[in-house]
């Protein structure tokens, strides 16, 4: 027989269901939070940037249509070669008057030439300036890529190695740097394609093309050298590389795993300054008539060309100079955006 104070205690103690309390025994942990990567952290500050956001949507549309641009030449029914303004046929329109300027509202813009026509020959603007940005993108590009892969190889190895072998390097370094750059393009590019190719003969677009590359190779890698340099020497006297070292991990494996990780950061950076510096180059090496030149298209080769005519034509300057205003203000844009999301002190 139950007493009345048993009866209490158990209808005080309520009941445990058998499943309930096994549910709760077997329930998974939560997970701990894990910490993100510096490149995950770099990819979240990017991110929040709109500017930069913006900066790289158009950065990477020019890229985009001038690798495109025998696609979209086609489709639009036009060439950058065609002078469409000697046409013999008398069914056309005519697109210059008698002293070749274009006919027509704002140099001969119309529905079947949308930034108008070159005058004197009539060729299609658009398409010049499609050809014209691809020839100059891919170009600098290239040269650019070259030019760091140059200046940080020879900036780790004098920077990590220091003693005779990075003074010999600095020296070399400043050989290169004592030329007067722009100087030096227009009076040296005559000269190497003198070297290989018959002056009475014309030289091919390819040849003019490598020629480019060289020179603005050779004599463009000592700014990343040095910067790359300056870092490299602050980087080998760290704690962890004298970690490394004590380990006995060989110098070919130290610069690989612990100096150039921490020196991609400003070799990034630089990068996206050279590219556009590398651009106006090339320019400006058309502009002067020692790089591309006719029939070829060429951003610079369209200001020569736009310079001529400016005073009875001033709208053929107008697109191609947009196109150049926005593509360097954009990628200045993005390199700024690239340097505050590297570095841990912004608070933006």
């Amino acid at each position: 027989m139950t007493s009345p104070i048993e009866t209490e205690t158990a209808a005080a103690v309520p009941s445990v269901d058998l499943d309930d309390k096994t549910a709760a025994t077997t329930k998974a942990p939560e997970k701990a939070p894990t910490g993100r990567s510096p490149r995950e952290l770099m990819w979240a500050r990017f991110k929040r940037d709109r500017t930069g956001v913006i900066s790289a949507c158009v950065v990477i549309f020019f890229f985009v249509i001038s690798a495109l641009a025998p696609v979209i030449s086609s489709l639009y029914g036009k060439d950058p070669y065609t002078l469409y303004g000697q046409s013999q046929d008398p069914d056309a329109a005519p697109l210059l008057d008698d002293f070749g300027l274009p006919l027509g509202y704002f140099g001969g813009v119309s529905g079947d030439h949308w930034f108008g026509v070159e005058p004197q020959f009539g060729r299609d603007l658009f398409t010049m300036l499609l050809y014209g940005m691809r020839t100059s993108l891919y170009m600098a590009l290239g040269v650019t890529v070259l030019v760091t892969l140059t200046g940080v190889l020879i900036g780790l190895v004098g920077g990590y190695l220091g003693g005779r072998a990075d003074y010999m390097i600095g020296r070399v370094t400043d050989f290169f740097l004592s030329f007067p750059s722009q100087l030096f393009f227009i009076a040296f590019m005559p000269v190497v394609t003198a070297m290989f190719v018959d002056p009475r003969e014309e030289t091919p677009t390819y040849f003019r093309a490598l020629a480019i590359l060289i020179v603005l190779w050779v004599l463009g890698w000592m700014g990343m050298s040095r910067l790359v340099r300056s870092t490299t020497l602050s980087l080998r006297e760290r704690e962890f590389v004298e970690a490394a070292k004590v380990a006995g991990a060989s110098p070919w494996r130290i610069v690989r795993k612990e100096i150039l990780p921490n020196v991609a950061t400003p070799i990034l950076v630089q990068f996206t300054y050279m590219l556009p510096s590398t651009i106006l180059t090339i320019a400006f090496l058309s502009f002067a008539g020692v790089g591309f030149v006719e029939p070829t298209p060429d951003w610079g080769r369209l200001f020569a060309v736009g310079a001529k005519v400016a005073e009875q034509d001033p709208a053929f300057m107008f697109f191609p100079g947009i196109a150049m205003v926005v593509f360097f203000l954009c990628f200045n844009l993005l390199g700024d955006s690239v340097r505050d999301a590297f570095d841990p002190k912004t608070g933006r």
